[in-house]
């Protein structure tokens, strides 16, 4: 604004809709518990716990986001239960 560039008004906390994120989680979750201890523990750890994640899963996720959609629009971009 300083510098006379318009900006966006965009909450700070704006929700990420984009599926992969709620996969990446689950992930990360998953990986985790597996405990690394080396860069190529983590890396087999990762391909076997993506291995592991159901395609019902990710169907899921799609189903779910138009009404994760009209959440976020409801409250304006702001934080929902998603």
């Amino acid at each position: 604004k300083n510098k006379h560039i318009q900006v966006l008004e965009w909450p700070s906390q704006s929700p990420d809709l984009n599926p992969i994120e709620n996969l990446w989680k689950e992930l990360k979750t998953a990986v985790h518990k597996c405990s690394p201890s080396n860069l190529t523990e983590l890396e087999l750890f990762c391909k076997e716990e993506w291995e592991k994640m159901p395609v019902s899963r990710c169907a899921k996720l799609i189903e779910t986001y138009p009404k994760r959609l009209t959440a976020v629009i409801a409250a304006k971009g702001g934080a929902t239960k998603y």
